[in-house]
């Protein structure tokens, strides 16, 4: 009976996609779907809405409601022109930036939403041509908009496409204007409800002018421009991975003063197919392979990777025998925040009104760091939307330092508003001149934040589940976590149970109840163990996956003891996965 109701919903969904105000193509597509035997296409194209999660509307490019396309695209624009109005009706001129990245129909998709929000009366600063995410979220701060989109599906595989929406701050929207736009875009009912026809007068290119006011600011994060000087001849290896990062972030680290950048001439193409690799993720080891042996040919010592919309960043440095190895994500972080710390120290620029952020399933090694150097360290959840709430909460009474997360995001300067790979590709340079400067190697500056803060390895496992069923398989796996609670883990007794989802801990120790001081609440749980083990669970808000998070903890005295800390936090990891039945 649920199978049926289900497909008479659906059904009734895709046959309104049939009207004569959907374009041929889609009709066409959508019949192919009606007439198949094999439903299971059709369902998972009409079974929901696209909705907003921690970044944003994303989804498979195709016909249907649950899918990316001119008119789910048509219709987030026009909700978010709605509501825009509905904001800043009494403002002379509305005005939103728009970017894309190397996707294919990303240019399209960004076309009709100028198209759409200049209809609307609202003008649209259109980038000429793609450009990275943080340059978009710059941009609107720059020129005073009251929000921005970017066509974007960050790192996915190359049959996704997505649209991140920024509020007036720059960063991405959250409560209550990401929640009022969805009440907006929902009332868009069909095609018929959307202002396809624009008004030129209102579209307004972007261009060289916007890219070097971007690279203004990133110089301005430079704090060791002697070691730069010094240094500037060290051979970094970059690829965009075939994305948006080739328009600028060669030209940021020539702009600080990198002399000797290599580039991966194949990946240098821009292509929404990512013909070299097969998940353009630079978490994905692969991801590097051609930059690495590109590096051991040229014998560069840093390699530098962005992903298709160059918000995040991979590296790969030399270890103590001269291999690359590849520097994770909580590990980028951890070396960002210390020098950050250091360097500023060193300056004399700390005054005791400085903070950074992390989220909430980043290394605690970075609690560790700004506790014994008394700098504040804020939690925040998953999502750069809530590293930037902190700033814009913090704005005119501290000053930000740095925040990150450990899916290789990082935010060195305040200008931007969202993860900024051209500015951090900038300062891991900076940093890795600087450490040579000091008789190291970036490696050994790892190996000595260890030393000095404890080792901490963390692995990150993602559980796919595609579509309708596997989202209600997720949401079963929570309930039943939460209905069942795990006691221990690899042999340690559960210290502390974090529940995101009701802004609850519970201290097993004390048998203590408190309350978690987050904004909103999320479905993320966490567990924290006698020997420092964490777990964090939650479901992907922009993936069918759900994601589990662990991190424990080591013993490291010295750099030579690296590989045995590591191969000791590999075989605990392994017992932890096994505990948890992942």
């Amino acid at each position: 009976m649920e199978q049926e109701s289900l497909m008479k919903a659906v059904t009734a969904k895709a046959q309104i996609w049939l009207g004569a105000e959907y374009d041929a193509e889609t009709r066409a597509d959508v019949q192919r779907m009606l007439d198949s035997e094999d439903k299971t296409e059709l369902i998972e194209s009409f079974y929901k809405d696209l909705e907003f999660g921690t970044g944003g509307l994303r989804g498979i490019m195709g016909a249907g409601t649950n899918r990316m396309n001119i008119y789910t695209v048509g219709a987030a624009t026009q909700g978010l022109s709605n509501y825009l109005i509905s904001e800043f009706g009494d403002l002379p001129q509305i005005s939103v930036v728009i970017g894309h990245d190397c996707r294919n129909n990303s240019r399209k998709f960004s076309e009709i939403s100028a198209n759409i929000f200049s209809a609307n009366g609202i003008k649209a600063y259109l980038f000429e041509d793609l450009r990275p995410t943080p340059e978009v979220s710059f941009a609107i701060r720059e020129l005073g908009c009251q929000s921005g989109i970017i066509l974007t599906a960050s790192h996915n595989p190359k049959e996704y496409n997505g649209y991140k929406a920024y509020w007036n701050d720059g960063a991405q929207m959250i409560a209550p204007h990401d929640k009022n736009t969805i009440v907006e875009v929902n009332k868009i009912r069909s095609a018929k409800d959307i202002k396809f026809k624009g008004n030129p007068a209102l579209i307004e290119n972007l261009g060289e002018k916007m890219d070097q006011l971007f690279l203004d600011q990133v110089k301005t994060i430079c704090l060791s421009p002697e070691a730069i000087k010094r240094q500037h001849d060290l051979k970094i290896v970059y690829t965009p991975i075939h994305g948006t990062g080739v328009k600028l972030i060669p030209a940021a680290l020539r702009a600080v003063g990198f002399t000797n950048i290599i580039n991966v001439p194949e990946q240098d193409v821009v292509s929404g197919d990512f013909p070299t690799v097969i998940s353009p993720n630079p978490e994905e080891p692969a991801a590097l392979d051609m930059a690495i042996k590109k590096a051991i040919a040229t014998d560069a010592e840093l390699v530098l990777a962005s992903d298709p919309d160059a918000d995040r960043m991979g590296i790969a440095a030399k270890n103590e025998n001269g291999e690359f190895i590849l520097i994770n994500g909580n590990q980028i972080a951890l070396i960002f925040i210390n020098y950050l710390i250091q360097r500023n120290k060193e300056l004399g620029l700390i005054t005791g009104k400085e903070y950074i952020v992390k989220t909430i399933v980043t290394t605690e090694l970075i609690a560790k760091i700004a506790e014994k150097n008394k700098i504040e360290m804020f939690d925040c959840y998953t999502g750069f939307k809530w590293i930037a709430a902190v700033i814009k909460d913090m704005e005119g009474k501290k000053r930000y330092l740095g925040g990150g997360e450990e899916s290789y995001g990082f935010l060195p300067g305040a200008f931007v508003r969202d993860k900024d790979s051209v500015s951090s590709c900038a300062l891991m340079s900076e940093i890795a001149a600087w450490a040579k400067d000091n008789g190291k190697s970036l490696f050994e500056m790892l190996q000595d934040i260890y030393v000095e803060y404890g080792f901490r390895k963390e692995k990150g496992i993602s559980v796919v589940k595609k579509g309708k069923s596997g989202a209600e398989e997720i949401e079963q796996m929570m309930k039943d976590y939460r209905q069942n609670p795990v006691k221990e883990i690899a042999g340690s007794k559960v210290i502390l149970v974090k529940d995101f989802a009701n802004l609850t801990a519970l201290d097993l120790v004390e048998n203590e109840k408190m309350i978690l001081d987050m904004p909103t609440t999320s479905n993320v749980l966490q567990y924290f163990t006698e020997d420092g083990t964490k777990v964090s669970i939650r479901p992907s808000g922009t993936e069918p996956k759900i994601k589990f998070y662990i991190e424990v903890a080591g013993s490291m005295k010295s750099r030579e003891q690296y590989n045995a800390a590591d191969a000791a936090a590999d075989a605990k990891v392994k017992s932890v996965m096994a505990s948890m039945g992942i």
